[in-house]
């Protein structure tokens, strides 16, 4: 496609007043474009008509220096026409004090700052192309696969055929309901949210069995899954082979094995001690009974009961506490007159599910507040006692003559565990990283839900204790396997109404997933995307980097370890690009060349002038609304700072790094999302793989002969608009500390 390009500049939220309009038309001529337009508010209808127009007439590369990209996003999207922002306001003209020489004519560092960001803008506005969505020969199919038919997979496959969606349901046992089919009845879900209800859910296989656009396999489970969203292979072990364009895994939960709890919580001593497990399908069968024989008149719960403790279940199973008031309920309506505790470090109610909780004192329930430690279990004439501390009462009690103890255990998603290095590599190196990881590997390699065929393994990769989330607060139901969505308590520990919702979460993101395939583009964080990772095969050396690299399993490999790109399983993060060593993968809008070109056009000064020069390759997930905001509130910062947004961290290729301090930076500074243990990062793995390359970037120092303190990377959280100004500033006083990069004039 032959460009035609144009650049246009805001006078309005100060800019104007702000910069010199001939010195950026004269550094957007530097970079190829000829024709420069003005208009006093660019966002406006008469601004944007006035680009349209340009547009309907053949403008089609369209460099727009206003406000930040993250802003009047729609405003500025002009159907093919390639656009690229450059952030005036913020990154220039809110960020930098005035410095006027004189009345009139505005500093020198403010005006340089604004003709780099527009030289930038321009260069890489020229290496961009058009973009093509990725269409793949097969036509994509619309249907979708749910694993587990539970409450949550019941409901996702109900859901989906409501809007028009084929579902093949498959359960592995054989009949359906999960574990809903054990319970006798469920908690309040409807006003006033007191009393017991009915279990439904032979209303809801009803309605599976109803619809002619479920079809359900029992006693059947996954043996093989390829392919990718739009384009999935299925093979079950009944023989039936189907295509899906998504899978929502709803395979439910696991009890956590009493056994455990011998010791804390004397499991196993007396018979009459139980989990809420066996409580439940004790009610079901009709009557609440001592095991060892004879009525139950006086019961006690044991809440947290290897939950909450880093010895068993660190986390809370969420469900718990209302199972305990429920089952308390069910012992008040057999026998009104019976003694029933509940035992608690904290009780969680959340939602309407409070008036539960006050439902059960209006019983009669006696809540007993416990400190950490797990109460004492002993039997008395034949009967138990329970002793120990009221933190309410700040005083030691004894609970005897005891026909139940009902321990509240939790929950384990029902999934293998996968550790995936470097990921989990919080405080060892490598090396070990990749031991935990193949160990992880070996113990679940004859456990497999969908039974992958993807060259990273057959699970789906795990976040702590074996949840396949992708990222537990920004992207719910996402695993790290593109169109593939976990719901229910295999994502995380909740109760049955909440992984009825999920599963209705998970299946409309699974049919968005398989839209997203069938119109090209990518799916969270970057929707909409159209585009795609391009390898340039004849200078691949086989390296296998990319594969082992992509966060999202996306490449695979022939026999011969050459890349084998599954497009619509990518995400669009560049990291197979910064993992590269032979820079062959590139994005039509997005390149290892296109951001060199950016950094090249940069004017770095000499060093008798006295202004040194950083870089900030900034993560646009994070640290580049972080800036923003940071503007917007009047914060300043040095005018000397370069800003360059990327879309992860893990895209980084070490060359910017190299290119840069050959050229004279002195400093480049990578500002991305928290990784560890309590990961941040948009795309699971980038900011973590960008530390592990940067560990070694002091060989490339070494070579520059330059001191390692030029290259830093920080942790920036969308939320650390302060923090960010503080790492900036500290930077600069380094680099001043530093000393010019000796480099500088060469």
């Amino acid at each position: 496609m032959e460009k035609k390009s144009t650049c246009y500049l805001c006078k309005g939220c100060g800019i104007g007043e702000a910069l010199d309009f001939e010195a950026l038309a004269k550094a957007a001529k530097e970079q190829k474009i000829t024709e420069i337009k003005e208009h006093d508010t660019l966002c406006s209808p008469e601004g944007v008509a006035m680009i349209q127009a340009d547009v309907d007439a053949g403008v089609n590369a369209l460099l727009i220096g206003a406000c930040s990209a993250r802003f009047k996003t729609d405003e500025f999207s002009f159907g093919d026409a390639i656009v690229e922002r450059v952030s005036l306001r913020e990154q220039v003209v809110m960020c930098s004090e005035p410095e006027y020489e004189d009345e009139e004519e505005p500093g020198e560092d403010r005006l340089m700052l604004a003709e780099d960001y527009i030289r930038m803008g321009a260069a890489k506005l020229d290496k961009c192309q058009p973009l093509e969505p990725y269409q793949p020969e097969e036509e994509i199919v619309k249907d979708i696969m749910v694993v587990g038919a539970g409450p949550a997979g019941l409901s996702a496959a109900i859901e989906a055929a409501k809007v028009g969606t084929k579902v093949y349901l498959v359960e592995k046992e054989d009949h359906l309901g999960g574990f809903m089919s054990k319970m006798a009845k469920l908690g309040p879900q409807t006003p006033p949210y007191t009393n017991l209800e009915e279990n439904n859910l032979e209303e809801l296989i009803d309605q599976v069995e109803a619809s002619e656009l479920i079809k359900v396999y029992t006693s059947a489970t996954v043996a093989k899954t390829s392919g990718m969203p739009g384009l999935f292979d299925v093979s079950l072990s009944t023989g039936d082979e189907f295509k899906v364009g998504a899978v929502v895994q709803a395979t439910g939960w696991l009890p956590y094995d009493p056994e455990n709890l011998k010791d804390d919580l004397a499991y196993g001593s007396n018979p009459d001690i139980i989990t809420n497990v066996q409580m439940e399908e004790m009610a079901r069968e009709g009557k609440i009974t001592r095991p060892s024989g004879g009525d139950v008149s006086a019961v006690a719960f044991i809440q947290c009961a290897g939950s909450r403790d880093e010895n068993h279940l660190p986390y809370c199973s969420a469900f718990c506490c209302l199972v305990s008031l429920k089952q308390a309920m069910y012992v008040k309506a057999q026998n009104p007159e019976a003694a029933v505790y509940v035992i608690y470090k904290d009780i969680r109610t959340p939602d309407q599910s409070e008036e539960v909780y006050r439902e059960a004192q209006r019983q009669g329930v006696i809540f007993i507040r416990r400190d950490e430690t797990y109460p004492t279990i002993t039997e008395s004439g034949g009967q138990l006692k329970i002793e120990t501390k009221d933190v309410l009462l700040d005083d030691q009690l004894e609970i005897e003559e005891l026909d139940l103890v009902v321990l509240a255990t939790g929950m384990k998603p029902n999934n293998p565990k996968v550790v995936d290095a470097p990921l989990v590599a919080f405080g060892v190196n490598q090396d070990e990283a990749k031991k935990i990881a193949d160990q992880a590997l070996a113990d679940c390699e004859d456990w497999s839900i969908l039974n992958l065929d993807y060259r990273q393994g057959p699970n789906l990769p795990t976040i702590k204790y074996a949840m396949p989330d992708s990222h537990f607060i920004c992207f719910p139901y996402e695993s790290r396997r593109t169109g593939i969505y976990a719901a229910g308590n295999v994502r995380r520990p909740m109760r049955v109404t909440r992984a009825m919702e999920d599963g209705v979460g998970a299946a409309l993101k699974a049919i968005q997933s398989i839209v997203g395939a069938e119109k090209g583009c990518a799916v969270h964080p970057r929707s909409g995307d159209m585009s795609f990772p391009e390898f340039a095969m004849q200078r691949c050396t086989q390296c296998k980097r990319c594969t082992e690299e992509c966060p999202f399993g996306a490449i695979n490999e022939d026999e011969k370890a050459n890349p084998l790109p599954n497009i619509t399983r990518c995400r669009r993060c560049g990291t197979c690009m910064g993992a590269c060593p032979e820079r062959i993968i590139s994005f039509k809008n997005y390149s290892v060349d296109m951001i060199g070109r950016m950094i090249k056009s940069i004017e770095v000064p000499e060093e008798d002038e006295e202004k040194p020069r950083a870089l900030c390759l900034v993560c646009e997930n994070d640290a580049l609304p972080a800036i923003d905001a940071a503007a917007q509130a009047g914060k300043k910062w040095s005018p000397y700072i370069r800003f360059i947004p990327v879309r992860c961290l893990g895209s980084v290729n070490l060359v910017w790094i190299a290119d840069s301090l050959s050229a004279g930076f002195d400093g480049v500074m990578l500002m991305g999302c928290r990784h560890g243990e309590n990961y941040q990062c948009h795309f699971i793995r980038g900011s973590e793989l960008a530390n592990v390359r940067m560990s070694k970037i002091s060989e490339t120092l070494d070579r520059l002969m330059l001191e390692s303190e030029r290259v830093k990377v920080e942790e920036i959280g969308i939320n650390d608009s302060d923090k960010v100004i503080e790492v900036l500033d500290e930077f600069m006083e380094e680099l001043d500390d530093l000393g010019p990069n000796p480099m500088k004039d060469f």
